[in-house]
């Protein structure tokens, strides 16, 4: 019994967990305050791991904590868009060039996988999923940089993964018709790739990266 206790996560891990993801998927929006009290009704514990959390998050920049008010949800600001966009836009073009140029053979597999990202998606997007959504939105993204075959540029990319799934919820929440946007963007990318036309794929991808910006109010 103590051995299967061990493995549970600790309180203050748990509590964290949930209120990044409540963050990062748009559950807890930025501009909203959420209280030590509120998190820890909901999940069931004390106080102290909550605020321990809530501690954590501050240094992470996630969250600002007022003394005996709670906690401010930072919004995403346009510093971190452009930010973000300007790393993406290099990272992505880079990997759709990388791949173009690459063989025949390595692009219609990448193109198999694309298409199979994108397949759940619209199954996603037609079932209301969000949280699954956002996540195959992620993956179709880091296909293309595994594609890339570049394991220092896949690296840094991986540290975007946050702040890129906080954005694409933040636009999806705040465009109805973004889900749409997106799907139709991810097929102009899949199939400019898989038909090797290097200057297609640039543009979708240019064009997929102002669509979020314009999508987040920064446009």
């Amino acid at each position: 019994m103590a051995r299967a206790d061990a493995r549970q996560p600790a309180a203050k891990d748990k509590a964290y967990a949930f209120v990044k993801r409540q963050v990062l998927r748009g559950e807890y929006p930025g501009g909203e305050l959420i209280s030590e009290g509120e998190v820890s009704e909901a999940l069931g514990m004390s106080r102290t791991p909550v605020r321990e959390a809530f501690l954590r998050l501050e240094v992470e920049g996630l969250l600002r904590l007022y003394p005996q008010r709670g906690a401010l949800v930072v919004p995403v600001s346009s510093e971190e868009v452009q930010a973000v966009l300007e790393a993406r836009s290099l990272l992505e073009r880079f990997a759709v060039e990388k791949v173009v140029e690459g063989s025949a053979t390595a692009r219609q597999a990448l193109l198999g996988t694309l298409r199979e990202h994108l397949e759940r998606q619209h199954s996603l997007a037609a079932e209301d999923e969000t949280e699954a959504f956002l996540e195959e939105d992620r993956l179709f993204h880091a296909a293309l940089l595994d594609a890339a075959g570049n394991v220092l540029l896949n690296r840094f990319y991986g540290s975007l993964r946050e702040r890129q799934v906080r954005m694409t919820a933040v636009s999806v929440l705040t465009d109805e018709g973004r889900r749409e946007t997106i799907l139709a963007e991810h097929a102009e990318i899949a199939d400019a790739v898989g038909a090797g036309d290097l200057e297609r794929a640039r543009t979708a991808v240019l064009t997929h990266l102002a669509s979020t910006r314009t999508a987040l109010g920064f446009g």
